[in-house]
């Protein structure tokens, strides 16, 4: 399995992954011409053809023995650049009576865009067929989560200081968002999944335009509704916990139509970021695929060439890392070239 850049090639493997995504997914909507035009703005990032904030980079996890793609993930330069990023902001208002000796605190969603100019991870979906426990897909999961912060890590200066993850909130057994049917929906003339490919399309006017602009007593909402409030979908809580682990944090901020968290950190202090290191190559034709679970990951320094993989081992103690035959092939390296890696188990 390795990490590479979507190209052109791939646009019916990635509306084959959109249709699979299932609801509240909104990066990737079931719509051919707008996965076209992602592909072709990933391969003009890729390339550094376009304004950093305005870059998308959209990575694939293929299957090397198939060439199938097992799932994707991607990283947003800066958020609400071209057009609005809205979010719910979870606060406080405290009201007070001398006379009745009494004092309350209530809590309200205020409709915002404080994360204007942010970067974002986004888009992250694995095939349930490359989810199993088998050794061959053994921590797929995390091997797309994780490419994203040695990306970042090799080329810093191309993002900002921040990062956030929306999460996909809670939906009910029949495909039903408690939080919006008790909100959104009596705002937009809409039903949640029109108003969710909207805005996956990218238009999303219509949000600055419709919801209110003051803030929402929460306890207007009915207690299904607000039992959603920061809260994950079932099949999103392994990506939260790998997000958690490397310090991204809830500060507050939900998603306007699920009500799910958005958690966010500052890049420099990203644990993936941070312990992440350059290292030289070696071939070794004599070093064997690892048989145990990985935890070595290592992604090629060229921008425009960019691969990611497992190894099965790290530096040596001359700094030098050794690969296979089979391993080099995967992440297209000779003798001599630089990556960079990261232990992923490595005690701070």
């Amino acid at each position: 399995m390795r990490i590479r850049s979507i190209a052109e090639g791939d646009l019916d493997e990635l509306q084959a992954l959109a249709r699979e995504t299932g609801v509240g997914f909104t990066s990737l909507p079931d719509n051919r011409d707008f996965l076209a035009a992602k592909i072709a703005a990933t391969e003009a990032a890729f390339r550094e053809c376009t304004p950093e904030e305005h870059r998308n980079y959209f990575f694939v996890l293929e299957d090397d023995a198939s060439g199938r793609l097992a799932g994707c993930c991607a990283i947003e330069g800066q958020v609400g650049r071209e057009v609005p990023f809205y979010h719910y902001r979870l606060g406080t208002l405290a009201h007070s009576s001398v006379q009745l000796d009494l004092h309350r605190t209530i809590d309200t969603l205020f409709l915002c865009s404080d994360h204007t100019g942010d970067a974002e991870v986004a888009s992250l979906f694995l095939r349930p067929e490359y989810r199993g426990v088998d050794r061959r897909h053994q921590r797929n999961g995390a091997l797309l989560s994780m490419v994203r912060w040695l990306f970042m890590a090799e080329f810093r200066d191309r993002f900002p200081h921040k990062v956030l993850a929306e999460m996909r909130g809670v939906f009910d057994e029949q495909g039903r968002s408690p939080f919006w049917h008790c909100l959104g929906s009596h705002f937009f003339p809409l039903d949640f999944d029109e108003a969710d490919r909207l805005t996956g399309l990218g238009q999303k006017s219509f949000i600055g335009e419709l919801m209110p602009k003051f803030p929402i007593y929460t306890p207007f909402l009915s207690a299904e509704a607000r039992a959603c409030i920061g809260q994950v979908h079932e099949q999103t809580r392994p990506a939260l916990a790998m997000l958690k682990k490397e310090g991204l944090r809830w500060e507050g901020y939900i998603d306007i139509f699920d009500g799910g968290p958005t958690v966010e950190a500052y890049i420099d202090d990203v644990r993936g970021v941070r312990l992440s290191r350059r290292c030289r190559v070696a071939i070794d034709p004599t070093v064997t695929e690892p048989s145990e679970r990985p935890r070595w990951l290592a992604a090629t320094t060229e921008m425009a060439s960019f691969r990611a993989a497992w190894v099965g081992r790290g530096p040596g103690a001359d700094g030098v890392l050794r690969l296979g035959d089979a391993e080099a092939a995967r992440l297209g390296v000779e003798e001599g070239a630089v990556l960079r890696i990261l232990d992923t188990e490595e005690e701070e």
